[in-house]
C-alpha cells in the first residue's frame, strides 16, 4: 500500500484565504517534512503568485464567481464551473491525496466537492464570523470544520466544529528585529512614531482616499511617519496623483511582502477588519484602528471589529467617515503612549496561539481515521 503522505490545500482569491492556507501548509511540513503538498487555486487570482513564492506547487482552475447583477454572463461561468470540476477530478486522480483542506474561495468549492465524491476526507477552515458561501455549501461534505468565532452552529453542523482560531502568516510571528531595524529596512527614520495603513492585499479605496485627500495633514506632522500600502489596483493612479507631492514621512507601497517587518516598524496600524488581520493583531499585541469594509456578506467585518472594540482592544471608524476622521485619529492615537499601551495589552488577551498547528494536527488525524 502507498504510504506516501499527500495533501491537497485549496482556496484563495484574497490574502485572507491565501495566507492562512500557507500557514497550515507550513505547520504540516514542520510536523511531517516528507509530506507532499499541492495547492489548487483559481487562474488569474492572487494565489497563483503568492503560493509559489511561499515554496509550494499550485494548479489553477478556470473557475469564476457568479455575477448576480448580469445573469446572462453566468452562462460562461457555468461552463467554467463544469470545466473546473473535470480538471479538479483529474488533478485529484493524478496526485492521489489522502486528505483535502479547503480555506474558502471558488477553487476550494470545486476541489473539495470532487474530493468528497471520491471518498477523500475533507477539512474546511472558516476565517470569518459569517461563513462564506463556498464553505457553507461544503459543510455537509466535510469531516471537520475549523472556526475562529463562537456561534458558528448557525452555519455548520455543531458536531463537526472545532474552535481553532485563525492561522496567520508565519513571518509575522517569527519577526525578530527591533522596531528601529524594521524602520530602517523601509527607509524610514528609526526614531519617529510610525503608522502603518493597510487596506488589505487588494487595497481599499476609502482608506486610500483618507490619505490622498489629506496630504496636507501628513505634511503638517513631520514627527509622525507613515507606511501606506495602496494595493496593486490603486497604486499607479495614486503615484500619478502624487507626482510632485511626495513627502519624506510618507512611504507609498503597492504591496508589502514582509508584513511582519511592517508590523514591527509600526506603533499603530490602520486596517480593515478582516478575520485574518484581526488574528494577527491579537497574536502580536498591536494597537489598531479598524475601518470595517461595508462591502462584505452580512456586515461581518463590523461584527469582527466590535468584538475588539467592546473589550477596549481596538479603535473604530466607519467607512463613510474615514476620509474626514481617520488620519486625525491616527495621529492623535500614535502620540498617546498610554492609549497605545492599553490597546496593545487588551488585544493581546484575545489571541488563540498555534492555530495552524492545531488545524494541522486535525488534518493528520483524518488520514488515520
Amino acid at each position: 500500500m502507498d504510504k506516501e503522505l499527500r495533501i491537497i490545500i485549496s482556496g484563495g482569491g484574497t490574502g485572507g484565504h491565501i495566507f492562512p492556507a500557507v500557514s497550515i501548509a507550513n505547520a504540516l511540513r514542520r510536523m511531517r517534512p516528507e509530506a507532499k503538498i499541492l495547492f489548487v487555486g483559481a487562474e488569474g487570482r492572487m494565489e497563483m503568485q503568492r503560493v509559489p513564492a511561499a515554496g509550494y506547487k499550485i494548479k489553477g482552475l478556470p473557475i469564476k464567481g457568479f455575477d448576480r447583477r448580469h445573469l446572462l454572463k453566468n452562462v460562461s461561468v457555468l461552463c467554467k464551473l463544469v470545466k473546473s470540476l473535470l480538471m479538479a477530478r483529474r488533478i485529484i486522480k493524478d496526485f492521489r491525496p489522502m486528505v483535502a483542506v479547503g480555506v474558502g474561495g471558488y477553487a476550494s468549492g470545486a476541489t473539495l466537492y470532487e474530493c468528497a465524491r471520491m471518498g477523500i476526507p475533507c477539512l474546511i477552515q472558516e476565517q470569518n464570523s459569517y461563513a462564506g458561501v463556498t464553505n457553507k455549501l461544503l459543510a455537509n461534505r466535510a469531516k471537520k470544520i475549523c472556526v475562529a468565532y463562537e456561534g458558528m452552529e448557525r452555519f455548520f453542523p455543531a458536531d463537526r466544529i472545532i474552535m481553532t482560531g485563525n492561522p496567520v502568516r508565519q513571518n509575522i510571528l517569527e519577526e525578530k528585529g527591533t522596531p528601529e531595524e524594521a524602520r530602517r529596512a523601509f527607509g524610514l527614520d528609526e526614531g519617529k512614531k510610525t503608522v502603518l495603513i493597510v487596506g488589505g492585499s487588494l487595497g481599499a479605496r476609502t482608506m486610500n482616499r483618507s490619505v490622498l485627500e489629506h496630504l496636507d495633514v501628513v505634511k503638517a506632522h513631520p514627527e509622525v511617519q507613515f507606511i501606506w500600502q495602496t494595493g496593486k489596483y490603486y497604486y499607479d493612479s495614486i503615484r500619478q496623483k502624487m507626482s510632485g507631492k511626495e513627502l519624506p514621512n510618507l512611504k507609498v507601497m503597492d504591496f508589502i511582502g514582509n508584513m511582519g517587518a511592517a508590523y514591527r516598524a509600526a506603533d499603530l496600524v490602520v486596517s480593515r477588519a478582516g478575520a485574518s488581520s484581526i488574528s494577527e493583531f491579537q497574536l502580536i499585541g498591536k494597537p489598531v484602528i479598524l475601518v470595517p469594509s461595508p462591502n462584505v456578506a452580512e456586515d461581518h467585518q463590523r461584527k469582527n471589529a466590535m468584538a475588539l472594540v467592546n473589550r477596549g482592544a481596538a479603535l473604530y471608524v466607519e467607512d463613510a467617515e474615514a476620509p474626514e476622521k481617520l488620519l486625525d485619529l491616527a495621529i492623535r492615537t500614535v502620540g498617546d503612549d498610554g492609549k497605545l499601551r492599553q490597546l496593545g495589552e487588551n488585544v493581546s488577551k484575545m489571541g488563540i496561539k498555534d492555530s495552524a498547528d492545531i488545524i494541522a494536527r486535525e488534518v493528520l488525524k483524518l488520514i488515520n481515521q
